[in-house]
C-alpha cells in the first residue's frame, strides 16, 4: 500500500554500516537482498525495530530520511509478528541513498525522537555536532537532556571531553552535571556546549557563576553548489596538512602554554578519528610544495560540515581561502549534500568573510569552561 508521506522517516543502523554507505553512496542492508526492501519507520514507530533488532545497544544511530529524495517507491506494509496488527511500516524498495539522509542522530530509548526536517539548517547542524562527537568518542554517557563524551587519549582536547546539552536544563543543573562528570570521566576541567535553542539565558547565568562563556554562530550554506573551478586547491592526504595545523595551534595557544608540545600533538592526532565515522576530505593549497592553506570537509549524508579552515598568515590575501572553500563546496555537491554548515566565533572577523561567500546565520551555540 502506498500513501502520502508526511515528515521524515527513520532507519536504524550501526555507525560502521553507515560509514560504509558514505563510501559507496547508498545503504544496502541485508533486508534488501532478503526481502527486497529497506525497513523504515516513522518517529512514533522506531522504538519497535530498535527493541527487536538492537536490544540494549546504545551505539546505534538513527538516519533521518527525507522521502522526497527517494527515487524508489515506499510502500506502507505490515510489520513482523509481534507488531500491532493495524500498524503499517514504510518499506523502501531499493537502496537508501546517502543523499536522502538529512541528519544522523544517536539513538536514545524512551520518548519518540524529534528529528530535524530538510529545511531546518540549525537542527541539522546541531544534530551533526552531537552525533559526530558521540560516534567518535571513546566513552559516552547518556543523561536526560544531555550527552557526555570522553576520550582519555586526548585529555587536552576539550572538544572530546565535555558535556553536550541538548535539553532545557537550568544553569544549576548544567553546572552540577558537568562538575560531577568531570570528576568521574577525568576531564581536566568541566566543559560544556549548550546546543538547546533556548540556552542563551543559561549561558548568561553560567557566566555570572564564574564560567568562561563564548558564543558561536552556526552558519549554513545551501546548495546547489557550483562545480569547482580549475584552481590551485587540491584534495590532499590529511598528513600533508599536519605541519600547517601544528604551526596554527602553536600561534593560537602561545609559547607560554604549559606542555605546549604535548597539547599540539594531541590536537593534531585526534583528527584521524573523524574519518572513521564520517567521510572526510581534506583540501589544500600549496606554495613551493608546502601546504599553506587548508580546510576539512566532513560529509554525513546530505549534510556536511566545514572545519579547520586555516591559511598561513604569511600568505594571506592571495585568494587561497577562496580556493579551498570553492573546492570544499564543490566536493560537498558531488557527494549529494544540499547543506554545508560551520561554526564561527561571534566576536571575530571570519563570520563576515563567510557571509560574503554565501553562508547565512542559522543560530547560536555556547561553549563554557569552568576555570
Amino acid at each position: 500500500m502506498t500513501a502520502p508521506i508526511a515528515g521524515p522517516l527513520l532507519h536504524l543502523t550501526t555507525p560502521a554500516a553507515w560509514r560504509a554507505a558514505l563510501a559507496t553512496g547508498a545503504l544496502t542492508p541485508p533486508s534488501l537482498a532478503e526481502v527486497g526492501f529497506v525497513h523504515l519507520s516513522s518517529p512514533a514507530q522506531v522504538h519497535l525495530p530498535a527493541e527487536r533488532l538492537f536490544p540494549g545497544r546504545r551505539d546505534v544511530v538513527l538516519l533521518v530520511v527525507d522521502p522526497e529524495r527517494l527515487a524508489d517507491p515506499v510502500r506502507w506494509e505490515p510489520g513482523v509478528p509481534g507488531d500491532p496488527a493495524s500498524m503499517r511500516f514504510p518499506h523502501l524498495f531499493g537502496p537508501l541513498p546517502t543523499s536522502a539522509v538529512v541528519a544522523v542522530l544517536p539513538w536514545r530509548p524512551g520518548a519518540a525522537p524529534v528529528p530535524p526536517g530538510p529545511a531546518d539548517a540549525l537542527g541539522r547542524a546541531r544534530a551533526m555536532d552531537v552525533s559526530l562527537r558521540t560516534r567518535r568518542a571513546a566513552r559516552v554517557v547518556d543523561l536526560p537532556g544531555c550527552w557526555a563524551v570522553a576520550d582519555p587519549a586526548f585529555p587536552h582536547s576539550r572538544d572530546d571531553n565535555r558535556l553536550l546539552v541538548t535539553g532545557p536544563l537550568s544553569a544549576a543543573e548544567v553546572e552540577a552535571r558537568a562538575t560531577e562528570l568531570a570528576a568521574a570521566l577525568g576531564w581536566p576541567v568541566p566543559a560544556v556546549t549548550l546546543l538547546h535553542p533556548d540556552a542563551g539565558p543559561v549561558a548568561a547565568e553560567l557566566s555570572q557563576r564564574g564560567w568562561v562563556v563564548a558564543a558561536t554562530v552556526l552558519m549554513a550554506h545551501r546548495g546547489p553548489f557550483p562545480a569547482a573551478p580549475g584552481g590551485r586547491a587540491e584534495v590532499v592526504p590529511q598528513s600533508d596538512v599536519h605541519p600547517l595545523w601544528e604551526r596554527s595551534w602553536r600561534a593560537e595557544l602561545g609559547p607560554g602554554t604549559p606542555d605546549l608540545d604535548e597539547v599540539v600533538r594531541q590536537l593534531v592526532a585526534r583528527e584521524h578519528r573523524n574519518d572513521g565515522v564520517v567521510r572526510v576530505v581534506d583540501v589544500a593549497v600549496r606554495e613551493h610544495g608546502e601546504v599553506v592553506a587548508a580546510a576539512q570537509l566532513r560529509v554525513d549524508g546530505a549534510t556536511a560540515s566545514l572545519e579547520s579552515v586555516v591559511t598561513d598568515p604569511a600568505v594571506r590575501r592571495r585568494g587561497h581561502g577562496d580556493a579551498v572553500l570553492d573546492l570544499a563546496l564543490a566536493t560537498a555537491g558531488r557527494a549529494g549534500c544540499d547543506l554545508v554548515v560551520l561554526d564561527a566565533a561571534t566576536d571575530d572577523w571570519p563570520q563576515h568573510w563567510y557571509a560574503r561567500r554565501g553562508f547565512t546565520d542559522a543560530g547560536r551555540t555556547w561553549d563554557a569552561v569552568r576555570r
